[in-house]
């Protein structure tokens, strides 16, 4: 695994990153996903490019490389990080002969501006909490329009949005914003939940022990949106650096979690069959 490469792999960024480069781009990996055909994207990666499955490093054009394989795509989102020079898109093809939901973030900004780094969170049947038909349904149902310049957060408290959710599963004492209501579509589990009078917190049972490390961001103030790349511990019952891969996108409304999408991929076998007593139980 290469976990430990992350941090000096997100470090780098661009100051001369623009919002229409990262439209282009984005435009050209979901052309190269739909297609089949890597060079499509890859033709403007750069020489130190990576490629990451899972945080599996791979050849774009492997066999077993899901970029090479011409997926049936019935939803995507992207959203924009012009100061990380970075992208995220969540693909939905639950209609296609292997359904998935991929969650994919890209960095630019070295090499000319060429891409130097991808990495996704394939998910299919058996990882956690999977379905692309009840995902598509409830994604699809919901708006996400671009935040009013007036209303837009900014990035460092949409990042610190995404920061709080996971300070919580170590941290009981931590107060998620929720919106009221909020909507998680978590793998396809879908949960609407309504706020708590006495507590004003949106309910959701969650663990107060697990410290989730391996943090990398995509930040888009005007699309009112943060997404998270993490290695989460304990959902695969192991630690460090064998832990799930894991992405959760979430879109800030009024400076609360309007709406929240998941991916998370099992590294051990059958982790995508939810347990009540675990890791999930609240201490």
């Amino acid at each position: 695994m290469l976990l430990l490469t992350f941090a000096a792999l997100a470090s780098t960024a661009s100051a001369d990153c623009t919002r229409a480069f990262l439209k282009t781009a984005a435009a050209d990996y979901l052309a190269a996903q739909t297609s089949g055909k890597p060079f499509t994207f890859t033709k403007n990666a750069g020489s130190n490019f990576t490629y990451l499955e899972n945080n599996v490093a791979l050849s774009p054009n492997a066999t077993n490389s899901t970029l090479a394989y011409p997926l049936k795509v019935d939803y995507n989102y992207s959203i924009y990080d012009t100061v990380r020079c970075a992208t995220f898109t969540e693909i939905v093809a639950a209609k296609d002969p292997h359904p998935y939901i991929i969650h994919t973030r890209i960095e630019y900004g070295q090499d000319n501006g060429k891409a130097h780094l991808l990495e996704a969170v394939v998910t299919d049947r058996g990882d956690w909490l999977f379905n692309a038909t009840s995902a598509l349904q409830y994604i699809t149902a919901e708006s996400w329009p671009h935040i009013p310049k007036e209303k837009q957060e900014t990035r460092e408290y949409l990042q610190k949005i995404g920061d709080l959710y996971f300070d919580r599963f170590g941290n009981k004492s931590v107060v998620i914003p929720w919106g009221l209501p909020c909507y998680r579509v978590e793998g396809g589990l879908y949960a609407n939940g309504t706020m708590n009078n006495a507590t004003g917190i949106c309910e959701q049972a969650m663990p107060s022990t697990i410290i989730v490390p391996y943090r990398r961001y995509v930040v888009d103030e005007e699309a009112g949106v943060v997404d998270v790349f993490v290695g989460f511990p304990g959902l695969d019952r192991t630690q460090g650096k064998d832990s799930m891969p894991d992405s959760h996108l979430m879109r800030v409304e009024e400076h609360k979690i309007k709406f929240m999408h998941t991916a998370s991929a099992c590294v051990v076998p059958g982790c995508g069959e939810f347990d009540p007593d675990d890791p999930f139980k609240d201490t």
